[in-house]
This record gives structure tokens, C-alpha cells and sequence, in this order.
């Protein structure tokens, strides 16, 4: 029996991965998956964005009925938090998306293969080799006469701790037996971000430690001064040009002394401390010394097609050198891939055209150049600003903090960066990347019809506020 040689083979199962495998097949390529996790789906759907955004969602509504009297719901007492209803309801919502992706890896005749794959070195006669180790020790090979790497990334710790019951990654947090009282999370990057959101919904006292200056860094600097804010509004310990010194195990918790801003040292105990302070590419183990790829910091680089160094072999997703470590970006660098192995047509990822998203109270959502960017790009920039309390709908829904800020080029009015903060602000930001893609301009959005009452109308009234013409402010 003829070895099979398949057009593509991808190693990880991620949002990346799945995504090329399934794009590959559209285009009619022969593919092949190779996941060393018993199920598909990456850290994204098992322990990253799907579990995180369905706590939320929960704390969300917990907020909601908080203040139940107000929107003329009563008689409903006291509400408790049934802790292992919301587990139960976020396992489910992973197990409905892994299923889904069963379906898919079938309807698309894709070979899914359980073990972890690594290079073995260069193409011989145009056909690579894949060495793939099964969890139960047998080895088998792959030959593809493309590969793509897209192996996903890992949370980072400090100190050489490894995590457990106290100290936390976004793995341990989101199976946690119950909310802790209290919880100090070290890292304001939208994990720690959001996950402080969570537990403050959920009545836990939380300190937030960050180093730089200010908390969400990648942010326009006014997003992460109002964010600052209104998590002090809510009551969260907001530290900033933070060093943790050391974390520590106490009798019943944990303790973490840190030097603040102003030199003085610090230290704060919790039930739990969660380490966010960012993620390091999976790609130990998987042969990169056997090819022609140089990692830097363990990231490969490529060119706009997703191509490394090693003809043949792509990389995309969270281990792509200088990209943003985002499901979204990886699912559209493996859609460029795949692309280019088929003979399509295709745009390379443009860094100023990610969608950025923070899903805590309040939300986040940006895209394009920030203020100070702009400027440093020689830009004469002309910016406008709208607060959602001059939008209808953000006081129908009693979310009315926060503010949608569009960045333009002050000679041509073209829209440089529209960041905002405030209620669905994950949603409305879809509007910003089509709209930059296409290089609109402020006089043209002024004239393009939102409807009324939306919370997206607030970006008309953005753009009209560069002008010095918001309708509603």
C-alpha cells in the first residue's frame, strides 16, 4: 500500500491549527492535524478564551442582579452563587466547541493524529518527515510536503514557582473548587485583567501588582487611565511601576511584597495569587535545530506569507515572531498559510488592522494606532472623543462609563485608531477594522448611518467629535 503524502501537515490543534487544517481543506488540499492533546481546541477553547469569557458572561449577570430592584425585577430575596453551577456551565460550553470541532475535522476529511510532532530536518525530494510521538510511546512518521508549526504558547510563571492550589495560572484559576475571598493578581494584561473583573464581580478583594506604568500597556495611555478608574470605582487595589520581590506560601494563603511606585516596599496577603505576566512559545522540542529556523526568544520569524527560513515549513499563531499572541490573529495567519501553499490569493496579517479586546467590566476594544503611536509616525493627528453617557442606549442598558476615542490623520482624515472602553466595547469595535481597511475618512463616516438607539452610534458621534460636531455631547 502507497505512503500517504499529504499536501499540509499542521502541528497543533489551537485556533491556528484547526483553522489552516480547515481552510486547507476548503481549497482542496489533502491535510493532516497533529495534536498532542487528547482533544482539539488549544488553550483557547479548553483554558483561555472561551472558559474565561463564559465566567464573564456569569459575573455579568451577577452584577445585573445586583441591582435587580432597578429594572423592576423583585422578589427574587438575596441571590447566592452556586460556584459549581458556573463550572458546570463553562465545561459544558468547551465540551459543545470540542464536539463542533470533531464534526468539522470530519466534514472536511481531515486526518486528525494524536501524539506530538516534531521536524526531523529539511524536505527530501520535496516531502517532509514529521516524527510523531504517541502519549503511549509508539512513534510513528508524517510526510507532507508542507508543514506549518502552529504550537500554541504557555502561561509564564516567576521565580521558578510552579503553580498549584494557591498560586495560579490561567489554568488553575478557571477549576478552581470555589472563588477565593481574596486574590492578587500579578500582570495587567488583559488576562489579569479580566480575571480580577471576575472575582471582584464575585465579592474577592483584588490587588492588582503591575510593572509598567500603567495597567492594559498596549492600550491608547487615556484607555488605561479611565480602566484605572473605574476598577478604583469598583473597588480593586490598582498598583502601577510595581516589582514584585518575592511570592510566598503563608498557613492559608499566599503573601506577595513588592517595591510601589515610589521605592516603598509593600506587601499584600490573599487566598490565591494569579500569575499573568505573559506567554512563551511553545516550540522546545520540535526540532527547530535540525532546519534552517533561528528562534528569537523561542519565536519564529516569517515572512508575510506565514514562510520561515526552511523552505516549506510555516509558522503561524502564537509562536510568530512580533505578532500578537491573539486566537484571532492565529486563525488568520494559518488562513494566509494555506493560501499561499494552495495558490490563492491572500493579504499578509497587518499588525495596525488587529482588533485588540478586553472582556472585563468595563470592556475594552481597539484597533489601529494609538494616539502616541501615531505621532511617533510623524502623523499630524486629529483625535475626537465621545462619552457613552451621551449615547441612549448605554443608559438604557445603565452602562454608561467610558468613551470611544477615534485617532486621524489630521491632512486627509483618515482613520488612524479607534480605541474604546464601555459597554459591548468588543463588539462595536468590528466597525474600526473594515472601516481602516478600506483607508475611510472622518468626512466619510460623518455621513454613514448608525441606527438608533445602538451603542454603536456612538461611533458616529466619535467621528463627528473630531470635527468639534458631535450630535450628542
Amino acid at each position: 500500500m502507497a505512503e500517504t503524502i499529504y499536501d499540509v501537515a499542521i502541528i497543533g490543534g489551537g485556533p491556528a491549527g484547526y483553522t489552516a487544517a480547515i481552510r486547507g481543506a476548503e481549497y482542496g488540499l489533502k491535510v493532516a492535524l497533529i495534536d498532542a492533546s487528547p482533544k482539539l481546541g488549544g488553550t483557547c477553547l479548553h483554558v483561555g478564551c472561551i472558559p474565561t469569557k463564559a465566567l464573564l458572561f456569569n459575573a455579568e449577570i451577577w452584577d445585573h442582579l445586583k441591582h435587580a430592584a432597578e429594572y423592576g425585577i423583585a422578589g427574587i430575596g438575596t441571590p447566592t452563587l452556586d460556584w459549581p453551577a458556573v463550572l458546570k456551565r463553562k465545561n459544558a460550553i468547551i465540551t459543545k466547541h470540542v464536539k463542533g470541532l470533531e464534526f468539522l475535522m470530519k466534514k472536511h476529511k481531515i486526518t486528525v493524529i494524536a501524539g506530538f510532532g516534531r521536524l526531523t530536518g529539511p524536505a527530501s525530494g520535496g516531502v517532509h518527515t514529521v516524527e510523531v510521538a504517541a502519549a503511549a510511546g509508539e512513534t510513528s512518521r508524517v510526510k507532507a510536503k508542507n508543514i506549518i508549526l502552529a504550537t500554541g504558547s504557555e502561561a509564564k510563571t516567576l521565580f521558578g514557582m510552579e503553580p498549584d492550589d494557591r498560586i495560579l495560572t490561567n489554568i488553575e484559576i478557571l477549576s478552581l473548587p470555589e472563588p477565593p475571598k481574596s486574590l492578587i493578581v500579578i500582570g495587567a494584561g488583559a488576562v489579569g485583567i479580566e480575571f480580577a473583573s471576575i472575582f471582584r464581580s464575585f465579592g474577592a478583594e483584588v490587588t492588582i501588582v503591575e510593572f509598567l506604568p500603567r495597567i492594559v500597556p498596549v492600550e491608547d495611555e487615556e484607555i488605561s487611565k479611565e480602566l484605572t478608574r473605574l476598577f478604583k470605582k469598583r473597588g480593586i487595589d490598582v498598583n502601577t511601576g510595581a516589582k514584585v520581590e518575592r511570592i510566598e506560601k503563608t498557613e492559608s494563603g499566599v503573601k506577595a511584597t513588592f517595591t510601589d511606585a515610589n521605592g516603598k516596599t509593600q506587601a499584600k496577603e490573599a487566598d490565591k495569587v494569579l500569575i499573568a505576566v505573559g506567554r512563551s512559545p511553545n516550540t522546545g522540542g520540535i526540532g527547530l535545530e535540525k532546519t534552517r529556523i533561528q528562534p528569537d526568544r523561542g519565536f519564529i520569524p516569517v515572512n508575510e506569507a506565514q514562510e520561515t527560513t526552511e523552505p516549506g515549513v510555516f509558522a503561524i499563531g502564537d509562536i510568530v515572531a512580533g505578532l500578537p499572541q491573539l486566537a484571532h490573529v492565529g486563525s488568520m495567519s494559518g488562513m494566509v498559510a494555506v493560501a499561499k501553499i494552495a495558490g490563492r490569493k491572500f493579504r499578509p496579517v497587518r499588525r495596525d488592522r488587529i482588533p485588540g479586546c478586553t472582556y472585563a467590566e468595563p470592556q475594552i476594544g481597539s484597533a489601529g494606532l494609538t494616539e502616541a503611536q501615531a505621532k511617533e509616525k510623524g502623523y499630524t493627528v486629529k483625535v475626537g472623543k465621545f462619552p457613552f453617557a451621551g449615547n441612549s442606549k448605554a443608559t438604557i442598558v445603565g452602562n454608561h462609563d467610558g468613551f470611544v476615542k477615534i485617532v486621524s490623520d489630521a491632512k486627509y482624515g483618515e482613520i488612524l485608531g479607534v480605541h474604546i472602553i464601555g459597554p459591548q466595547a468588543t463588539e462595536i469595535i468590528a466597525e474600526a477594522v473594515p472601516v481602516m481597511e478600506l483607508e475611510g475618512t472622518v468626512d466619510e463616516l460623518m455621513f454613514t448611518i448608525h441606527a438608533h438607539p445602538t451603542l454603536a452610534e456612538s461611533m458616529l458621534d466619535a467621528y463627528g467629535s473630531v470635527q468639534g460636531m458631535a450630535i450628542n455631547a
